[in-house]
């Protein structure tokens, strides 16, 4: 009743049922593969073909991987992490002055500057902006392939270099 429901012959079950008891014929190479995944450094499927192939083993990359996979032999996949620079904060925090209030009533009362990463081809390229809120210019900027401290200064000093002698105190 069983077999009529599932809609199989009874030659069908009982031909399974039989091979159940049968030894398996590859076990002999299940046995090998697991040696050579074993003893291999790099345990990929193509590697395991290699060493059974020069054991002697004349066997095909797609046997070896499907029977890796019956077998639960996996190979652990190496992932390229992305590159973070971040290592925690570094140094002390400055306070912050501004109070998140970008709005100037005139020149040279508030400066900003920050650090910005371009790529270029393969290469990292740094710009160090500095400029005036009152009217967002641009007063002078630093380019570099390192974002080191002496970079972001000279955009600092050229800035500072476009002021006239009498405003220096001016500035904050």
């Amino acid at each position: 009743m069983l077999l009529e429901v599932a809609g199989l012959a009874r030659s069908t079950f009982f031909y399974h049922q039989a091979r159940l008891g049968w030894p398996d014929p590859r076990a002999e190479l299940k046995a090998a593969i697991t040696t050579a995944f074993e003893t291999s450094r790099c345990r990929g499927h193509r590697v395991v073909h290699r060493h059974l192939h020069q054991a002697g083993w004349r066997v095909a990359k797609k046997t070896v991987l499907k029977l890796m996979r019956e077998l639960g032999l996996v190979c652990p996949i190496r992932r390229r992490r992305r590159y973070n620079s971040y290592q925690g904060a570094a140094g002390t925090v400055a306070d912050n002055a501004l109070g998140r209030d970008f709005t100037a009533t005139g020149p040279n009362q508030k400066w900003v500057t920050d650090v910005t990463e371009f790529r270029v081809n393969d290469r990292k390229i740094y710009l160090s902006p500095v400029m005036d809120l009152f009217n967002r210019e641009i007063i002078s900027y630093a380019v570099s392939t390192s974002p080191n401290l002496e970079f972001t200064n000279s955009s600092l000093r050229d800035a500072l270099a476009t002021l006239e002698p009498a405003t220096t105190g001016e500035c904050a």
